[in-house]
């Protein structure tokens, strides 16, 4: 273990330098791998970050050396301080992003760009309108669908967020990549991941094998093209040979990539993750409020952060139902 110099920076030397922010606990969609058929008690008001609370401890972790902050939720954007939040935090020194369902960021594509928020993570885990509705629970997708070339339309960097569930879309993964041909996306393939709620089981999981045996029977070892990774990237980044868009896989569960981790969480109610499958949290709401120093907390929070996803590091570990639901479902946590 190397003993760290910062409070960003774990016993295994990771740096963190990636604050993904959770605005509120409520979406307006329902889909069953982030929240809970019945849903789950929402957290009082009273005991979330109100704009001036998360403006000052992400400010605190940008003077510690975060540069990217990420707004997800819920949906971020039915939270109603959402354009005083985002303005204040463009004052800070950091790339900002967010992740939404997009069935409403056509109101908010003025304010994104006056932001500087350049890329838009969107989620759609379906191209089609019955199985939109099956998996969300709601009727909304010609609105998403419409936003993607809004948001394409405006010169954001859109990325597609598709979480595969056997059986649900595994048959669609070559339709998505169709999608890239005519139009500057990046559709992300995400493994479906275990949180408290959502029923998982390993069956129902695409790997990241099965997803590139799917591209093999559709497209020659010529036209698949690897593309570099960035640093401390999530995906294994592809595109097909002459298509405008490119796509990358997210292979959380099959094939980890804790080794270059540089995000930490913090949910809607001021509670740190220092990974987005451990147990534990910190809370720094309470002695923000209390008019206390926050960072021994921080830097505790790091120290304890575990090797691989949240000290699940076997299969074993990782596929027994005990273990995920001692976690927060996903929709409390963000995305």
């Amino acid at each position: 273990m190397i003993e760290p110099q910062h409070i960003l920076t774990d016993t295994f030397g990771r740096k963190h330098n990636y604050l993904r922010i959770s605005l509120t606990e409520r979406c307006n969609l329902r889909c069953s791998y982030c929240m809970p058929v019945d849903g789950v008690p929402l957290t009082p008001n009273a005991h979330l970050m109100n704009a001036e609370e998360l403006f000052e401890i992400a400010q605190l972790f940008v003077n510690e050396g975060v540069d990217k902050i990420r707004l997800t939720g819920g949906e971020p954007l039915v939270r109603k301080d959402f354009p005083e939040i985002l303005t204040s935090l463009a004052t800070l020194p950091v790339a900002l992003s967010i992740t939404s369902n997009g069935v409403s960021i056509d109101r908010h594509i003025d304010l994104l760009k006056a932001c500087g928020v350049s890329t838009i993570n969107l989620s759609l885990d379906t191209l089609d309108t019955a199985k939109f509705k099956k998996i969300t629970f709601r009727n909304y997708f010609d609105k998403v669908y419409e936003n993607i070339f809004k948001l394409i339309e405006a010169d954001f960097n859109v990325k597609v967020n598709v979480v595969l569930m056997k059986g649900v879309n595994d048959n669609e993964i070559i339709d998505f990549i169709e999608f890239t041909k005519k139009y500057p996306v990046n559709v992300r393939f995400i493994e479906f991941m275990p949180f408290d709620g959502n029923s998982w089981n390993r069956e129902k999981t695409v790997s990241l094998k099965e997803i590139l045996d799917t591209l093999h029977t559709a497209f020659t070892k010529e036209d698949l093209i690897r593309l570099p990774d960035a640093p401390n990237d999530t995906a294994k980044n592809y595109k097909v040979a002459g298509y405008k868009g490119t796509f990358g896989i997210i292979s959380t569960v099959t094939n980890p990539f804790c080794d270059s981790c540089n995000r930490v969480r913090l949910t809607a109610n001021g509670q740190l993750k220092n990974c987005l499958f451990s147990t534990t949290e910190s809370d720094l709401l309470t002695p923000l409020r209390a008019g206390k120093d926050i960072r021994p907390i921080v830097q505790k929070a790091m120290l304890g952060k575990h090797k691989m996803r949240g000290g699940l590091n076997t299969p074993e570990q990782f596929n027994d139902p005990k273990e995920h639901t001692e976690n927060r479902s996903m929709i409390r946590i963000g995305g």
